[in-house]
């Protein structure tokens, strides 16, 4: 009995260190984009009601995409007051707004296409979050609504 203990302890620590285990969830990447809408609610710069947040689709239903595995998605839209009547300028800023957003709030690790910087009439910003799992992309465009918000848990097992 008491080599079966050892033997069950050597296996639990073993799979703590070496971060084996069952792999994220549904339930721990709902939570963080639920966590993610609500920072989004509240940041200082989408609070701002000239801003016009909206919340187009909140991640509370569970989406099958794949056997026995479902995604929650989040989509939300904003808009950013042109401040220079140059659509690259106007482009440059509401993209670096929303890659700040994204990165110092939201905690995205970001990745950064710079052949975009030549694109006169949209930017893409994509950022993920490893665990629990998480990826998120904003297409910002010169017209209104600037930001068009999509994020989706990974297709995830339910528990």
């Amino acid at each position: 009995m008491r080599g079966a203990r050892m033997a069950m302890a050597v296996l639990v620590v073993g799979g703590v260190i070496s971060g084996c285990g069952p792999g994220p969830t549904l339930q721990a990447a709902t939570a963080e984009l639920q966590k993610d809408m609500q920072r989004l609610e509240t940041d200082d710069v989408f609070k701002n009601p000239l801003k016009k947040l909206k919340i187009v689709e909140r991640p509370d239903k569970d989406l099958p995409c794949d056997k026995g595995k479902f995604e929650r998605v989040l989509r939300a839209t904003a808009d950013y007051e042109r401040k220079t009547p140059d659509v690259d300028g106007h482009l440059d800023l509401a993209q670096t707004l929303m890659d700040n957003t994204l990165s110092r709030v939201l905690h995205y690790k970001m990745t950064y296409d710079l052949s975009q910087t030549d694109w006169k009439d949209a930017r893409l910003v994509e950022g993920r979050k490893e665990v629990p799992g998480i990826t998120v992309k904003v297409i910002v465009v010169p017209e209104s609504p600037t930001w068009r918000l999509v994020a989706k848990t990974d297709c995830l097992p339910r528990s």
